[in-house]
C-alpha cells in the first residue's frame, strides 16, 4: 500500500449524510454544522458558497466544492441573499431565528428544497464523523478547494446525482461507497494541481527510498520495523535512510511509524467490542499497557478517555442515519 492509498483509506463513508436541494431564488442556507468534511456538487443551475472568512466564490454545473470543518459557510443564489435555513449538527434544520423551517420541506426520498422543480440542484455529501489516519489529508486541505467542471476526470458528479434520490435495497451502502470514491478523485486531484503546495508526505512518495520505507509502514505497522530494517529494504545505509526520511517527511522515520500506530489504534479503539490488548497487538505495540503509555503520552487521554469521547461525539451520525430512514 503506497502512503496515499494508506491516508486515503481514512474517509470511509458510514451513514454519511447525502442530500439533493432542488432550489429557486431567492434561497440562502447557513452551513453550521461542524462536520469534519463536505462535498458539494453543482448539477444544474449556479450557486455561491461564502465562507465566514474567506471571498465569495460562484460555482457553475459540473463544479465541486469541497469544504473542510468545522467553520460556517453559507451557500446562496447570491451572495447578498440573507440566509433562510440554518443547519446545526445533526443535520437540524431551523430558521436563523431558531423556529421549525417553514418554506424548505422534503421533496421526495434524499431530496429537499424550496421548489420540486427548482432550477438549481445540489448533491451534498456530509462525512459526520472522520477516521483519524486522514488527519494529514484534512490538515492539507483549505477551508474550501473548488474544482472545476472538467478538473476531476470523473463519471462518479453524474452517477451520484442519479443514484441520491433513489429507493432500491442496498443503496445507502452504494451511496456511501460512490461519496468514499468521489472523496477520493478529489482530494488526489486537488494534491496533484501545480498550484497547491502539497505536504511533504504527498511529495515523499515519489522519492524511491522515502516512499518505500512509507510503503513498508502503511504496509505493515504491527511488524518490529527498526531504521536498519527499512534502510535493508530501501538499498541504503541507516544514516542515509534517517537523513532523507526527516528531509522529505519532516519527522524520522520511527516517530512517523510511531504516530502513525496511534492513528490507527485511534480508529480501532472506536470499535467497542475491540480490547485495549487487541488493539496493540494489531499495531505493534507489545502490550496493552504499552499502548496505553504512548497513547496517553501523545495524546493525552487514555485509550478508555478516548473511546468514551469518540462515542459522544458518534451521537448526531445516530440522528442522520434516522433522519435517512424518514425521508
Amino acid at each position: 500500500m503506497d502512503v496515499i492509498a494508506g491516508l486515503l483509506n481514512g474517509p470511509r463513508a458510514d451513514g454519511a449524510f447525502l442530500l439533493r436541494s432542488l432550489l429557486t431564488p431567492p434561497w440562502s442556507l447557513r452551513v453550521q454544522d461542524r462536520a469534519p468534511l463536505t462535498l458539494v456538487a453543482v448539477i444544474a443551475g449556479t450557486a455561491w458558497v461564502v465562507p465566514d472568512s474567506g471571498a465569495p466564490t460562484r460555482l457553475q454545473p459540473g463544479d465541486l466544492a469541497v469544504l473542510r470543518g468545522p467553520d460556517p459557510y453559507v451557500f446562496a443564489d447570491d451572495p447578498a441573499t440573507a440566509p433562510q435555513a440554518v443547519i446545526h449538527p445533526g443535520q437540524r434544520c431551523m430558521t436563523p431565528d431558531g423556529e421549525d423551517l417553514g418554506d424548505m420541506r422534503t421533496l421526495g426520498a434524499r431530496s429537499w428544497g424550496n421548489a420540486p422543480d427548482g432550477a438549481t440542484v445540489l448533491v451534498t455529501g456530509t462525512y459526520q464523523v472522520l477516521s483519524e489516519i486522514c488527519a494529514p489529508l484534512l490538515d492539507a486541505l483549505p477551508p474550501l478547494a473548488v474544482l472545476r467542471e472538467g478538473e476531476c476526470d470523473t463519471p462518479l458528479i453524474p452517477l451520484l446525482a442519479a443514484e441520491v434520490s433513489r429507493e432500491t435495497p442496498g443503496q445507502d451502502a452504494v451511496l456511501d461507497r460512490l461519496l468514499d470514491l468521489l472523496t477520493v478523485v478529489a482530494l488526489r486531484t486537488w494534491l496533484a494541481r501545480p498550484d497547491v503546495e502539497a505536504p511533504a508526505w504527498y511529495r515523499a512518495q515519489d522519492d524511491p527510498v522515502v516512499g518505500t520505507a512509507l510503503r513498508l509502514i502503511h504496509d505493515d505497522p504491527a511488524h518490529p520495523w527498526t531504521v536498519a530494517a527499512l534502510a535493508e529494504a530501501a538499498h541504503v545505509s541507516r544514516a542515509a535512510l534517517a537523513r532523507r526520511f526527516s528531509a522529505e517527511v519532516g519527522e524520522p522515520p520511527m516517530a512517523y511509524l510511531a504516530n502513525w500506530r496511534l492513528a490507527l489504534s485511534a480508529d480501532l479503539l472506536c470499535d467497542p467490542a475491540a480490547t485495549i490488548a487487541s488493539v496493540a497487538e494489531r499495531v505493534g505495540y507489545g502490550s496493552a499497557f504499552a499502548l496505553s503509555a504512548a497513547f496517553k503520552r501523545v495524546r493525552g487521554v487514555s485509550p478508555k478517555e478516548h473511546r468514551e469521547r469518540a462515542a459522544r461525539e458518534a451521537g448526531p451520525v445516530a440522528e442522520v442515519r434516522a433522519w435517512r430512514v424518514a425521508v
